[in-house]
């Protein structure tokens, strides 16, 4: 008895054992899940820091070039690259032989003028009183009386003649206008400045290098985000594990158009405290014109991945079956027109930032996503509108190897 008792068991057990063999055998092969052939992300919230780049250069906010108005051969120099210097402190002096010379001249053009003056007076007083005796004519006191006043204006001409000797004289002497350092020196010691037809740069001098600004040139696509005061970062190839800070002060209304690309300056202040930052480098500029602390974002590569063309043709394929399937509903009729609708830029501004996406469902299958995009950076775009919930997995790109999750 207990050994068919056994053998009821034994042929129980075989038979649970087949059937749940059978139902795995069975399974719809629907239920299992193929392995993605695609590069996916999650959808998630989070920030978006929308920032517009450019190239500039660093420049000191006031940099003064020191010329002469005068030429000469380069006597004494006193300044020399990267020097302190404060106002009206002398950086050259030139040859003053010349200058003193042309003092001289004019001082003695001075003396004859007066000496020249006192002889028509004198000769204008006596014509008076022999007029007035009758021993000459009128004529004779009329070419007097010119002479005198020649004699005056040849005076006043000496004297200026004088004034200008003396300013040529001073203006040998070159002095620093401004307190600040020299950047550039473009003279040497016994060099002749030639100041005939246009004024030589000599030196050029920063006023204050803790105070910079970083001269840009924004695209015309951009300028419509700017505004003063945008805070910016700027990376510079001296410091490339540094990023600095600085603010955007002013938007230049003068475009920039080289072969029909239009460009403009846009001018950004720069705290260089602790002076690491040299006139002429190159900075590479962010200007943040936009924020938005928690919002629903996606990687900015979905919006630009696209289907294969069988992968297209399959998914119309399985478009048109669907519609079959579904009923199709009566179209409302359109409301009309008004007579202020413009329909041409309504559009245009509602499809703006319109764009075809791809998530994947249960099946690792792409599906198409209509979604409308708000600020947008080269790491996440921000959704304004379209069927997308956190957790959700869009596709980026196609995958080389089907990729097993």
């Amino acid at each position: 008895m207990k050994i068919f008792t056994k053998k009821r068991i034994v042929i129980a057990t075989a038979i649970l054992v087949a059937v749940a063999t059978a139902a795995v055998l069975l399974k719809p092969k629907d239920d299992v899940v193929p392995p993605s052939k695609y590069r996916s992300s999650a959808v998630d919230r989070g920030a978006i820091n929308q920032t517009v780049t450019a190239t500039g250069t660093i420049n000191p906010v006031a940099l003064i070039n020191v010329g002469s108005q005068v030429s000469g051969t380069v006597a004494e120099l006193h300044a020399d690259f990267n020097d302190r210097v404060k106002k009206g402190q002398v950086l050259l002096k030139l040859e003053p032989t010349i200058f003193n010379a042309q003092v001289g001249q004019a001082e003695a053009n001075i003396a004859s003028a007066r000496a020249s003056l006192r002889l028509a007076q004198a000769t204008f007083q006596r014509n008076e009183q022999l007029v007035a005796q009758n021993f000459v004519s009128s004529l004779a006191l009329d070419q007097s009386r010119r002479e005198m006043d020649v004699a005056a204006a040849n005076l006043k001409l000496a004297q200026a003649q004088l004034d200008r000797a003396r300013a040529d004289l001073n203006n040998s002497v070159i002095r620093s206008p401004i307190d600040g350092v020299i950047i550039k020196r473009t003279i040497d010691l016994g060099q002749t400045v030639a100041a005939s037809f246009t004024t030589p740069n000599l030196f050029q001098i920063a006023n204050d290098l803790t105070k910079m600004q970083i001269d840009t040139s924004v695209s015309e696509a951009d300028v419509g985000l700017l505004k003063d005061g945008l805070p910016a970062r700027f990376v510079v190839d001296a410091y490339p594990d540094r990023e600095f800070h600085a603010t955007m002060r002013q938007f230049r209304l003068a475009p920039n158009v080289v072969q029909n690309v239009v460009t403009y300056n846009v001018v950004l202040d720069v705290d260089n405290s602790d002076e690491l930052l040299k006139p002429g480098m190159t900075a590479q500029v962010r200007l943040v014109v936009a924020n938005r602390p928690d919002v629903l974002r996606i990687p900015t590569t979905a919006l630009r991945f696209r289907l294969s063309e069988e992968e297209q043709a399959a998914e119309k394929k399985r478009n048109e079956a669907r519609d079959k399937d579904v009923k199709q509903v009566a179209a409302k009729p359109a409301p009309p027109a008004q007579a202020d609708d413009d329909v041409a830029f309504r559009s245009a501004s509602e499809t703006a930032r319109m764009f075809k996406i791809y998530k994947l469902d249960a099946m690792n299958q792409p599906q198409p996503v209509d979604i409308r995009a708000g600020l947008s950076n080269f790491r996440y775009t921000e959704i304004l509108a379209g069927d997308l919930k956190p957790g959700d997995r869009v596709v980026t790109r196609a995958l080389a190897q089907p990729e097993n999750r």
